[in-house]
């Protein structure tokens, strides 16, 4: 078996996945454990890890709101606060939130820089403001 020593830090796969012929789970490295990280912060809602009841970003409070300026604000505001507080690995340069083409579809774009090689990403996640499509 062969062990990644990756100083960025090694974890799961999100979502898990598991090797059939190994029977063990897949693991991700580096910057790609960083990039599926952050996704499981802005998907996760407070109080939905039992052990970790601070865990998360809470963007559901968002749901069924008008799109507005305000709105944009607090979400930046809120993904922004929870960054901070759980991905100490990266330093955010930036957090976009604009309108997608379906209706009720926000893009969330973070730009951010890994602290340890100083490199510089970016992921958007898709936020539905309505019921998932």
């Amino acid at each position: 078996m062969e062990t990644n020593l990756s100083f960025l830090g090694t974890g799961w796969s999100f979502p898990p996945t598991f090797n059939k012929n190994t029977g063990t789970v897949e693991m991700v490295s580096d910057e790609e454990d960083i990039k599926e990280s952050l996704e499981i912060i802005l998907s996760t809602g407070s109080s939905e890890r039992v052990m970790q009841l601070d865990f998360g970003c809470e963007l559901s409070q968002f749901m069924f709101e008008e799109v507005t300026q305000s709105l944009i604000t607090r979400i930046r505001g809120t993904i922004s606060d929870a960054l901070l507080e759980h991905e100490p690995r990266i330093e955010v340069n930036d957090i976009s939130v604009e309108e997608g083409e379906e209706q009720g579809l926000l893009l969330i774009g973070v730009s951010y820089t890994v602290r340890a090689t100083n490199t510089r990403s970016n992921m958007v996640y898709p936020f539905y403001l309505n019921e998932a499509q």
